[in-house]
């Protein structure tokens, strides 16, 4: 293979990762890349996170962000997490100023290993989600699957934060509902021109959601960072929970909770894990890979300083 970059596969929560070095270079992840990369059992990921040099001052990293299917993502929260704890080990920093498509995000591991990601303030108005049609309101809007009179899913809770974002509130574990069946329907709908990620969420107390993710451009999905966000502001701004809530994220392997804060200047910051799996060498233009030995992450190499 030629033109080599290093890489590692990781995880946030179970959201499947690859931190692909693209710094030092001009180019970027192909889309074909991408797709090979999640054919691959070994590579399949939720979201690419490819680090390359900052375009503004002031920033550490600029982050282009992939899905499974080569599409784009504006943010993807447990990817963010991954990038940090890599940074981190490459560097023993612990606090980061990354740029996105979706503006600057904030980050900061701490020493029990957690890392706080602020996602930015969060988009209530219809054409910035952006819908297709005009709601005053958006914390309700009118969209609903399966009978008129008996709806399986209605009245979802509308809002962008990176990514546009449709809550859906349910009264039992959302893991009990066919969501994979659901999930392209929704995604798909012509009231999001962008499509959406679509969250189940149950309220498990004033303080506390269960909730699971298709999520745009990758599907089914173990967790989604930027969807957790969803659901804590939008449960908070339907008056469901207060401005800090856990999330026990059901499809998550782990049952370690996502804390999501929504703070009164109107940032909204996650906390929660990351996970170092293993490294290799990839492509970025085909998509071919291999595996470094098995090293630890004592010895990460996945985002070596240039």
């Amino acid at each position: 293979m030629a033109e080599q970059v290093e890489f590692a596969r990781m995880n946030g929560l179970g959201n499947k990762i690859l931190v692909i070095d693209m710094r030092g270079r001009i180019d970027k992840v192909t889309p074909e890349a991408a797709v090979a990369l999640n054919a691959d059992a070994a590579t399949q990921f939720d979201q690419i996170m490819a680090i390359h040099d900052p375009k503004i001052a002031g920033a550490d990293a600029f982050i282009d962000i992939l899905n499974c299917d080569g599409s784009k993502a504006q943010a993807c929260g447990n990817g963010t997490r991954c990038v940090v704890q890599a940074l981190s080990s490459e560097t023993g920093r612990k606090v980061f100023t990354f740029q996105t498509v979706a503006g600057i995000l904030n980050a900061r591991e701490h020493e029990d290993g957690t890392i706080s990601v602020d996602m930015g303030k969060p988009a209530f108005a219809w054409d910035k989600i952006p819908l297709s049609e005009e709601f005053y309101d958006t914390s309700r809007i009118e969209l609903q699957i399966g009978p008129i009179d008996a709806p399986i899913l209605h009245s979802p809770s509308a809002m962008a934060i990176g990514n546009p974002h449709a809550i859906f509130w349910v009264d039992r574990d959302p893991m009990n509902f066919d969501l994979e069946r659901f999930g392209p329907l929704l995604e798909n709908h012509p009231i999001f021109p962008e499509k959406a990620n679509i969250t189940l969420a149950q309220v498990t107390s004033e303080t506390s959601l269960r909730t699971r993710t298709w999520e745009r451009g990758a599907g089914l999905t173990l967790a989604c960072g930027s969807a957790a966000c969803a659901a804590g502001v939008s449960a908070a701004r339907t008056g469901r929970t207060g401005r800090t809530v856990t999330i026990d994220v059901a499809s998550a392997p782990t049952r370690q909770p996502l804390v999501i804060e929504w703070r009164e200047d109107d940032h909204v910051v996650m906390t929660g894990p990351a996970e170092w799996e293993w490294s290799g060498k990839v492509d970025p233009v085909t998509g071919e890979f291999s595996r470094d030995e098995e090293v630890g992450q004592g010895a990460y190499q996945g985002a070596k300083v240039h």
